[in-house]
């Protein structure tokens, strides 16, 4: 993949001089450490973690190449996950994303995300994926990509029905969006609602009403070689 040398240097780091040399040697093995614990000397602070890169500034630096493919950028999020960090990118496009889609994002990603360092230096995988069906409709894109799927929305009490759980609410099949709102099938009565009206929407799950693009496309790329591909390399 790319950024070849990017990840060499950082395999080096976590399994050289970093992990053996000053954490392994320096910090746990030495003598006075030891000794210090046994005379009641104060052991050094740990440090604290990193912090998380970003989203704002990852959201600047990769929406011009999710753009670029003719997809959307429909989110960013990065956690930690033990010494290393998790990037997920969600993309999505008119008509949906196959996985041969995921895979070209995921390489253009990568190499935008090898020339940065918004980053940082600490290993990460990024993952590229589609929108689960649990995304909340909240852009006119979203209910347009949704029409034909049955949704329910929070809105204003006059314009909506009372739910069981207390809660107004508009439920209905999208028959048909345009830029200033949506049609709703409701129970067969068409009922309009601008998106002003409508809270987050959500599709709900109708067995039997499997449609192509209701399973989510997911695609992870590493930032470095694996410990069995570091091994067959050797």
């Amino acid at each position: 993949m790319h950024g070849g040398s990017r990840h060499g240097s950082r395999g080096q780091g976590r399994s050289g001089p970093r992990s053996a040399g000053a954490r392994g040697t320096g910090s746990r093995d030495a003598g006075p450490r030891s000794a210090g614990s046994r005379d009641g000397q104060a052991k050094a602070p740990a440090r604290p973690p990193a912090p998380l890169p970003d989203a704002d500034r990852l959201t600047r630096l990769l929406e011009p190449v999710v753009h670029a493919l003719g997809l959307d950028l429909e989110g960013i999020r990065v956690s930690a996950a033990g010494r290393r960090r998790l990037l997920r990118v969600t993309v999505d496009a008119d008509g949906g994303v196959s996985l041969d889609v995921i895979a070209t994002a995921s390489r253009e990603l990568s190499a935008r995300l090898d020339g940065a360092v918004e980053m940082g230096e600490l290993p990460y995988t990024l993952e590229v994926s589609s929108p689960g069906i649990d995304r909340p409709l909240t852009e006119p894109r979203h209910w347009r990509r949704a029409v034909g799927r049955l949704v329910v929305a929070p809105l204003s009490a006059d314009n909506g029905h009372q739910a069981g759980n207390g809660a107004v609410s508009a439920e209905g099949r999208i028959t048909g969006v345009t830029e200033r709102g949506v049609t709703l099938d409701c129970d067969g009565a068409l009922r309009e609602y601008a998106y002003a009206e409508l809270g987050p929407g959500r599709v709900q799950v109708e067995f039997g009403h499997l449609e192509p693009g209701d399973d989510e496309v997911t695609d992870e790329l590493d930032d470095e070689p694996s410990d069995e591909d570091q091994a067959e390399e050797d």
